[in-house]
């Protein structure tokens, strides 16, 4: 009996908990939709509406104490074809209060961090595309963040049959997460510290260089276990509630810088579902992707060529005759260069399954063949009583060559 009243005492701790979950997220909800609203009418009184034009890309970096955010969001710019800086929110957040809250490992308000974050996304420099370095950190920002984007996509409704159509366009977002453990994470924290020490202590002696920001944290393993507890407590759990409703890529970061951006990599790939605006992708869906048509391209090509062989055997014979007799002899001279080009006018060459039939030769010797035909207009006759020119079309074939050519060595 003891134990029947223990497991339904557990049954309505569980649902009380779950309860008080649901209410706090309410209440997050709430406090996020009235400080959107205030943020977002300031930005509308000092841009005006017409001007709120957001990045098309917006990747949300966030990640662990000592994760190597700072070192891979180079690398990720890059990858992406960015070539805006970073937007690193703790930067961002200069101010004496914002700076002694940040020293005890602690995060600055929600309200602040948007209006600063939302005006700097409307910089020029950022139209394309930014990366969010540490943003958003709470349930608050994740949910302010929603807004924005519904926000975005609300604009570009509004605007759509308008000239500024081109301007409010489908964002795309990427939330990317960095993860290390936590003995990791205060290792890291701890050593980037004395590297920090090390350096300014030589930009000191020197006078070369400038100073790097040292954080008190980065000198008390304490301080950085609490700041790992706080990721762990509120930013983490924020990041991973964005996951139902946005891309998102976890990162393995305990490895080696190669190992991590090998990672990014395979994280990052395109994907144009992702990317496009749907009318755009409903529109080019149907061409095949270049990766897809590669993957069965050697066993198609052979079957072409036993089809060749087997359906039409005299016109392939022909063409292998001209490929060994016509084209091989030049494609031998130019053996150092790796590209012939030869001009042809023969009639074999009239029937397009001929030019087929060479493209694909060459494919299975290795070699890159292209054909340009170039349809000449050449004078027959002139009428002298009415002035009228009567042309013969000549179709000259073009046909390019492409091999790894041989290096010359030099004695």
């Amino acid at each position: 009996m003891d134990s029947e009243k223990k497991s339904m005492a557990n049954v309505e701790l569980q649902k009380a908990t779950e309860n008080g979950s649901d209410i706090l997220h309410e209440l997050e909800i709430k406090d996020a939709q009235i400080i959107f609203s205030a943020v977002w009418e300031e930005l509308e009184e000092e841009y005006g509406r017409d001007n709120l034009k957001f990045a098309k890309e917006l990747i949300l970096l966030g990640g662990a104490p000592g994760a190597g955010k700072g070192t891979q969001t180079r690398f990720i710019l890059k990858t992406r074809g960015l070539t805006c800086p970073p937007i690193v929110v703790s930067s961002l957040l200069t101010s004496p209060e914002a700076q002694a809250i940040k020293d005890i490992g602690g995060i600055v308000g929600d309200r602040e961090v948007l209006r600063i974050v939302f005006k700097k996304l409307l910089e020029p420099e950022f139209r394309d595309g930014a990366v969010l370095d540490g943003f958003p950190r709470t349930h608050v920002q994740v949910e302010c963040f929603k807004l924005l984007i519904q926000k975005m996509k609300e604009l570009r409704r509004i605007y759509w049959d308008t000239p500024l159509k081109g301007k409010f366009r489908n964002p795309t977002v990427h939330i990317m997460v960095l993860f290390v453990g936590e003995k990791t994470s205060i290792e890291r924290q701890i050593k980037r510290g004395l590297q920090v020490i090390e350096h300014n202590r030589e930009v000191e002696e020197t006078g070369i260089g400038n100073f790097y920001e040292l954080r008190s944290t980065d000198l008390d393993p304490h301080k950085a276990k609490r700041r790992y507890q706080v990721f762990k407590e509120q930013t983490w759990d924020a990041l991973q509630s964005l996951q139902q409703t946005f891309h998102y890529h976890f990162i393995n970061a305990e490895g080696a810088v190669s190992e991590v951006e090998q990672n990014i990599l395979n994280e990052l790939s395109y994907q144009s579902t992702l990317e496009l605006d749907p009318s755009t992708y409903d529109n080019l869906k149907d061409i095949p992707l270049a990766q897809d048509i590669v993957v069965h391209a050697r066993q198609d090509l052979v079957r072409r060529l036993d089809v060749y062989e087997t359906e039409s055997s005299e016109l392939f014979h022909k063409v292998i005759g001209y490929i060994q007799n016509k084209i091989m002899p030049i494609v031998m001279r130019h053996s150092f260069s790796g590209h012939a080009c030869i001009n042809t006018e023969d009639e074999l060459f009239h029937d397009p399954t001929s030019l087929a039939m060479l493209i694909d030769v060459f494919s299975e010797r290795g070699y890159h063949a292209v054909v340009d035909i170039h349809r000449i207009e050449v004078p027959q006759h002139y009428d002298t009583q009415t002035g009228e020119i009567t042309c013969r079309e000549k179709k000259v074939y073009r046909i390019h060559i492409y091999f790894q050519g041989s290096e010359i060595r030099r004695g």
